[in-house]
């Protein structure tokens, strides 16, 4: 595995929360994240079917962009009850002309659990695939995972996405319920970045 040894960190995403989950994460590396939105990136099209594909479209467009090692990841939720779906598609059911509606995309989700008659509970998983691409084309992949079930109606005012409908597995409440420092510890892409954050542990020891 490439040793990771630069103190700056460009995170390939125009996504706030997004970016604000990660720094916190890598902050006690003593890493300065910036993101894409910073360096007035566009986003890519992600034209893959699975999140590692996407997410090295999106860390290597970055990384050749601006000449700096770029982390993406593409995260999505699975719900059983609609075979897996959103899943990689779960940004696109958020689409609107307006930009991403995350309450409709919720909605949409619900509904479709309904018109299907899904049994409860209503298992469901979040997942992430990280990707850290270096500017001469190297990339590591780190993959995280969350099992809980998808409940409604919504709760929670913190987080992003999906997090108001999700309750993660041993937890009565959903991500959006949570303090941002709880779910950092149990969120799949904090299991994605223990993957990452080992890897630097190592090769800064």
């Amino acid at each position: 595995m490439r040793r990771f040894t630069e103190s700056r960190l460009l995170v390939a995403t125009h996504n706030k929360g997004k970016l604000e989950e990660i720094s916190a994460l890598l902050a006690p590396f003593g890493i300065t994240c910036v993101s894409a939105a910073d360096m007035g990136l566009p986003e890519p099209a992600e034209t893959e079917t699975t999140f590692v594909g996407n997410a090295r479209i999106k860390a290597h467009a970055a990384a050749k962009s601006t000449g700096l090692p770029a982390l993406a990841d593409d995260s999505g939720i699975e719900v059983d009850g609609l075979c897996g779906a959103p899943g990689v598609y779960t940004a696109d059911w958020a689409e609107t002309p307006n930009g991403r509606d995350f309450v409709q995309a919720m909605n949409r989700t619900w509904t479709e659990l309904e018109a299907a008659d899904a049994p409860y509970p209503r298992t469901a998983r979040f997942r992430a695939t990280m990707v850290l691409a270096w500017p001469d084309g190297h990339d590591e992949v780190f993959e995280g995972k969350v099992d809980g079930q998808v409940v409604w109606p919504m709760r929670g005012m913190q987080g992003h996405g999906y997090d108001p409908m999700f309750q993660p597995d041993g937890y009565n409440m959903t991500f959006a319920q949570m303090a941002p420092e709880e779910k950092n510890l149990i969120s799949h892409r904090a299991d994605a970045f223990r993957k990452l954050t080992a890897c630097f542990e190592h090769d800064r020891s």
